[in-house]
This record gives C-alpha cells, structure tokens and sequence, in this order.
C-alpha cells in the first residue's frame, strides 16, 4: 500500500520537478559528454532530489534547486572516481560477441542538430575553458538562467557569478577568434 502522504509528494514533485527533465539532461550532457552518463547522473539526481524534496520550499527556484544537485552529484561522482584505482582484469577486456552491440546509438535529432551547428571549434573552445566559468557561461547564455538562478545552483554570489560571465565570455572569444577569422566571420 502507498500512503497517502507519498503518493501526494510523489505528484507534487512530479508536478514541481520533472517539467525541468530536459534542461537537467542537457545539463548532464554537458558535464558527462555521454549520453549514457548523463541518463545516469540525471537519475541519480532526480532519486536524491525527491529524498530530499520535503526540504524543498515551495515558491522558490526548483530549476536552481535541481541543478545544484545535479552539480553536486556530478562532482561527488567525480572525487570518487579519482580516488577508486582502475583495473581491468584481463578477461573482462574482449570484444563483444555481437559488434553491432558495440556501435554507438544513433545521434538524437537534438544532437544532430548541435553538431551540424555548433562546429566542433566552438564545442572545444568551450570545454576548454575552466569549470568556473564554463559553468557560468553555460547555465546563462546556453541555458538561460537568470544570474540569480545561476548564484543559487552555483551556490555563489551574484557578483561572483557576474564575473565568471564576464571572464568565461572573453576566454571563449579569445579562443573562438581564429575559429570566427577563418570562416569570415570578423574581418582582419
């Protein structure tokens, strides 16, 4: 038997949290590079943000909310991996019995459209830059946060967050200058 009380905050939550499913999946995305990793990584977050939910105060930011607690997972999944040494036996390392299992699922409309799009230059120039800003430039102009937004899921000041923008922007113009004087874009 469910209880009541679950079954409430289960579609509250459902109501509150999951129309932001998409943003927290290209979010992951962006931070795994992997589609497989960022299904994962979005489970995971969204499991410890309904654990968490009656924390969750109605009227404020649900966006931000899950977005910090996506990053934390993120990162929290990232201490763990540099500190858990990787060995391989020699047998679990063979080809798989079907090499059709081995080849990558086709790219979805969405990422066929970013890579046709966004060049290959422009998605390194942005990797490129450190995670601090990388993050900022991301959730503003990629995604769409307010800066406010952006202060509560980076769990910073907006002044803070204002810089990062303002120094993650000019590292990405710097490195995307080549890029834009090769194709025309800026003349000499």
């Amino acid at each position: 038997m469910i209880w009541p009380s679950v079954g409430r905050r289960a579609a509250e939550f459902e109501e509150v949290a999951l129309v932001h499913l998409d943003a927290l999946y290209r979010g992951a995305l962006r931070l795994t590079r992997n589609r497989a990793q960022a299904e994962d990584l979005v489970q995971e977050a969204l499991a410890r943000a309904f654990r968490g939910f009656a924390q969750f105060r109605a009227g404020t930011n649900c966006r931000a909310w899950l977005f910090t607690i996506l990053r934390n997972v993120f990162l929290n999944q990232l201490r763990r991996e540099r500190e858990t040494p990787h060995e391989v036996e020699f047998f679990e390392a063979r080809v798989p019995d079907d090499l059709d299992d081995a080849r990558p699922a086709a790219p979805t409309p969405e990422e066929e459209f970013l890579q046709t799009v966004v060049h290959g230059d422009v998605d390194r120039a942005l990797q490129s830059l450190p995670e601090q800003f990388r993050e900022a430039v991301v959730l503003c102009d990629i995604e769409g946060f307010s800066y406010r937004e952006i202060a509560e899921a980076l769990e910073c000041p907006i002044g803070t967050v204002m810089s990062r923008l303002s120094r993650g922007r000019r590292l990405l113009r710097h490195a995307l200058d080549g890029f834009a004087r090769d194709r025309g874009y800026v003349k000499e």
